[in-house]
């Protein structure tokens, strides 16, 4: 009997394993896949390559940034953040988007997220990232990253849930500094809140003033419409 229960605890551990570890772990050990003649192609903007991506060689020419129908068409490899040089931000403010993954998960075998970035300066950066399964993440950087509301990602009836892979699905994110608090806004709803003293500290923002950009996670394939920033 005490055989046959360590036989079955050790078949079990791996699923055991795998069931306790963190949502995004899988996708660390990723290869991101660089796109073809990458980079930069619109005025104004730059890009931040994550630590990770860097470490294996990759730079944001693996990724590309384009101008396309009144907004930006993105493809990446690693995963990065572009930054609006144009788009300085201090005291109050609200920066939005509308994206779109025309085809769900067409780059990859699970979501990925994108949104909206703020505060990027020196190394600083915190962002608000919808996935189309219908969850959402805020995370950080400064440069280390740091987390908001646990490890894994939110489910939030507000955030749109793709019909299907290789099916369209669209979320206009936002997110607003006011006062003394920093809101992440999916689809018109506010789907978290933080005071500024759970964003800017200590292994975190040095501030919320900086600039405003666009996140995301590797091997994702999106269009970035109406992009702006508002007091």
């Amino acid at each position: 009997m005490h055989k046959v229960l360590c036989s079955t605890l050790l078949a079990l551990a791996p699923v055991m394993l795998y069931a306790q570890a963190p949502a995004g772990a899988m996708q660390h050990e990723e290869k991101a896949t660089p796109i073809k003649d990458g980079g930069v192609f619109v005025s104004g903007w730059k890009a931040t390559v994550d630590a990770g991506a860097i470490k294996q060689g990759q730079s944001e020419k693996d990724s590309s940034f384009k101008a396309e129908a009144g907004g930006f068409h993105i493809m990446t490899g690693p995963a990065l953040t572009y930054w609006d040089s144009k788009k300085a931000l201090k005291g109050d403010y609200t920066v939005s988007a509308t994206f779109t993954e025309a085809q769900y998960m067409n780059r990859n075998d699970h979501p990925h997220p994108y949104g909206i970035a703020i505060a990027g300066e020196g190394g600083n950066g915190l962002y608000c990232a919808a996935y189309g399964n219908g969850t959402f993440i805020v995370r950080g950087f400064s440069p280390d990253a740091f987390q908001l509301g646990g490890r894994r990602p939110t489910a939030n009836d507000a955030v749109h849930k793709a019909a299907g892979p290789g099916e369209p699905v669209t979320q206009m994110i936002a997110m607003q500094v006011k006062g003394d608090s920093v809101s992440c806004m999916i689809n018109g709803a506010t789907v978290a809140t933080y005071n500024k003293s759970e964003v800017v500290g200590d292994g975190k923002l040095k501030s919320t003033d900086g600039f405003a950009g666009i996140r995301m996670a590797h091997n994702t394939d999106v269009t970035v419409k109406d992009f702006k920033v508002s007091k």
